[in-house]
């Protein structure tokens, strides 16, 4: 596999350096017995077991697959706790741009996979202790995970991820914490530029035992906490209201039965738009005149609950039964002219949606030990989703932006059914084979109940049906070093508000669409030269057919089409070093080289010519070059710490077409903290301060806005205060 070099890369002496510095605290020969390094209950490791990948626990260190862990000291140290671009901007090969505009979530990408989607998550599965925070489709909403009571996140990229469905681009799976032993309760608030503030309140702890290190059979943490901001942009503020809870209860037959809950509600929150480069170069705080003449906002109920029960029926065998069930309300408030409701088959300027999920999983686990260890995982997943989508007119009469007449009125139902079976063999002492298939089936049903003339009952279905294989291969060269290779394929289908429109305009769905699929393949190494650093180095190459691509893009609505063929290939690099007992160090950097390989045609907007995307373009909504680093120095548990982030992404294509582009920028943030303790109470402070510097830059773009309001422009120097309390019972 070829990997091209970037040619004058402005990060090249900071990878330099951060080797240097990695190399020359080497006090050990890589012949030696790896080690973690000493950690204490606030010091992430750097050798840690995770589940995803395989499903069942293993060190990330002797699986054939990138695999990132943000643990709770990292999520929680100085940091609002409000959005996953706060601890997951460090991963590799992960691109979270932060909208400042919570009507439209964070935009998250992997590998370039989820670039381009408007709203929502898309190409990458969401899992929250074992329950999909993904619907059937492959669309996810990150604001539904409660940061809060996260004890650490995984971040899978690569082949591998095919074996959990419909996601090519990777999977982030967070888990919360359990209880403490006996009863904690905290309590945190914190205040900040633009009106932003933040409070939680949050209870933990541990029944049925005896004293205060109690390990009784139940287990619970709940949390509840809102936040509110004006936001840094005019027509953006917010206010979110969160709730979770974790209850476990310990059976003595070696079963466990946890019952996970959270809620999510936000209401009327305004949403300013995207900006063009004229507006956002004139007054980068202001909204699209149309966002206040449409007053442009969304509403979010989202309610779920599952239940996960565990059972070791022996030593060697495991099965894990998993159900869940939600519902999510939304009615969302768009700027659409009021000339483009005109046709009949526009389904108007107000988003009205009711719907109801939920699923099902059933998982084996067989391990063997002995000197050829082999662990089997086989599994089924149902999930469905059915919503009820109408859509209105927003406008009534001359008063704009609110509900008008009825123009969508409609059932929409989508299930996916997989299978699934996964293997990691050791079958010599330095060689494990990883291997797996996964079939999953897709299914789309509407039913439609709005039929006028011109607008005929435009119900239907259509089914997607892919096989996908995934092989993985782990050696051994040293106890300290491993190298592997894996490859698999992929899939991805297109969502529901994808398949919601049809390119010549007539009513109904575009069943015309078809998933895309794509060949993805993998080498790299792990490597830790002391017992106090690792180096993780991947290098990556996916080809897609059938990318889904815009279609057309006029009076607020967006058609797709399966237009072209893509190539991604890059490199991902991520050292992290402790120096002595108080200073740390991390750095990643991501090289993307992303490109049409075909070149296709579409309508951007109203006007009936159309252009041409040539091929070698880049994929819009893709930085070339990224990087983080990040130098962090504690001194006593409690005691004082402080902390400087510094994040750099390469300039942005906007559109298919790229003829406009967001800058490159670099930017710097620092953190400091006190920690201390009084008897039963743990107080800690902190003060932090983003983008030091006031760099102007955007925080995200809109893939192909069809009105050129491409930019989301990010706040300059933004300052934030707070403090957090516990006491343990």
């Amino acid at each position: 596999m070829k990997i091209p070099i970037p040619d004058g890369c402005r990060v090249a002496s900071l990878i330099t350096l951060a080797f240097a510095s990695g190399f020359s605290s080497a006090q050990s020969s890589a012949q030696q017995s790896p080690r973690p390094a000493a950690t204490s209950a606030d010091t992430p490791t750097l050798h840690p077991v995770v589940v995803t990948g395989t499903r069942v626990d293993q060190p990330s260190f002797l699986l054939p697959m990138s695999i990132d862990v943000v643990e709770a000291p990292v999520i929680r140290d100085g940091r609002p706790l409000v959005n996953l671009s706060e601890a997951l901007s460090r991963v590799p090969g992960l691109v979270i741009q932060n909208r400042q505009n919570y009507a439209q979530d964070l935009q998250i990408s992997s590998r370039g996979f989820g670039a381009r989607s408007t709203f929502g998550i898309r190409g990458i599965r969401l899992i929250v202790d074992d329950i999909p925070a993904t619907m059937p489709d492959g669309q996810g909403q990150a604001a539904t995970i409660n940061l809060g009571s996260v004890q650490r996140i995984e971040v899978l990229r690569g082949p591998f991820s095919a074996i959990y469905g419909n996601a090519p681009g990777g999977v982030i799976q967070a888990f919360t914490e359990d209880g403490p032993p006996g009863t904690v309760l905290s309590a945190m608030f914190l205040g900040g530029s633009y009106g932003t503030t933040r409070g939680e309140i949050k209870l933990g702890g541990t029944l049925g035992g005896k004293g205060v290190a109690a390990t009784g059979p139940f287990n619970y943490v709940v949390d509840i906490s809102r936040f509110e901001t004006q936001g840094y942009r005019d027509h953006s503020a917010a206010t979110r209201y969160q709730a979770s809870a974790k209850l476990t209860y310990r059976f003595a037959h070696d079963a466990t039965l946890t019952l996970v809950t959270n809620e999510l509600h936000q209401g009327n929150t305004q949403d300013p738009l995207g900006l063009t480069r004229a507006q956002m170069s004139v007054d980068p705080r202001q909204a699209d005149i149309s966002a206040t003449t449409f007053n442009t906002r969304k509403s979010i109920d989202n309610t779920q609950g599952g239940l996960v029960y565990e059972h070791k029926l022996s030593p060697a065998n495991t099965i894990k039964l998993i159900g869940y069930a939600g519902t999510r309300e939304i009615l969302q408030f768009l700027a659409i002219p009021r000339g483009a409701q005109i046709p009949v088959t526009n389904s108007g300027g107000v988003v009205d949606l009711e719907r109801q999920f939920g699923g099902l999983g059933l998982r084996w686990t067989h391990r063997t030990s002995g000197p050829r260890p082999l662990t089997l995982t086989a599994g089924i997943d149902y999930d469905s989703s059915k919503e009820r989508r109408k859509g209105f007119e927003n406008f009534a009469g001359p008063i704009l932006g609110v509900r008008g007449d009825l123009r969508r009125n409609e059932n929409n139902t989508v299930t996916s059914f997989g299978q699934y079976v996964q293997a990691e063999w050791q079958f010599v002492p330095s060689w494990v084979l990883s291997a797996g298939v996964r079939h999953t089936e897709v299914k789309f049903k509407s039913e439609d109940f709005y039929t006028r003339i011109g607008n005929p009952d435009d119900s239907g279905s259509l089914a997607f049906h892919n096989v996908n294989p995934v092989l993985g291969l782990l050696y051994k060269a040293t106890s300290s070093l491993n190298l592997y290779v894996s490859t698999g394929s992929g899939f991805e289908t297109p969502t529901f508000a994808e398949l919601a429109y049809r390119p010549d305009g007539a009513s109904g769905l575009n069943f015309a669409l078809r998933p895309s699929r794509s060949l993805n393949m993998e080498a790299g190494l792990k490597w830790l030269p002391t017992s106090n650093t690792r180096i993780n180095l991947a290098l990556f190459q996916a080809f897609v057919t059938g990318e889904i691509l815009p279609a057309t893009n006029s009076g607020g609505r967006a058609t797709f089409q399966n237009a072209a063929d893509t190539t991604r290939r890059g490199a991902e690099l991520s050292l992290d070093s402790r120096f002595g007992r108080d200073l740390s160090a991390f750095l990643s950097y991501t090289y993307l080289d992303a490109v049409f390989q075909d070149a296709y045609t579409y309508r951007p907007t109203a006007a009936p010519d159309t252009v041409t995307v040539a091929a070698d373009n880049f994929l819009p909504g893709v930085p070339r070059n990224t990087a983080y680093s990040e130098l962090t120095w504690r001194r006593g548990q409690p005691g004082f710490s402080a902390a400087v982030e510094a994040i750099y992404r390469d300039r942005i294509f906007v559109n298919d077409t790229n003829t406009e582009a967001a800058k490159q920028y670099a930017m710097a943030n620092i953190r400091v903290a006190y920690s201390h303790q009084f008897r039963g109470w743990k107080f800690t402070e902190f003060v932090r301060v983003d983008n030091i510097a006031d760099t102007k830059y955007s925080g995200s773009v809109i893939v192909n806005e069809g009105n050129g309001r491409f930019y989301e422009p990010a706040p300059g120097r933004n300052y934030m205060v707070g403090v957090s309390a516990s006491y343990t019972f």
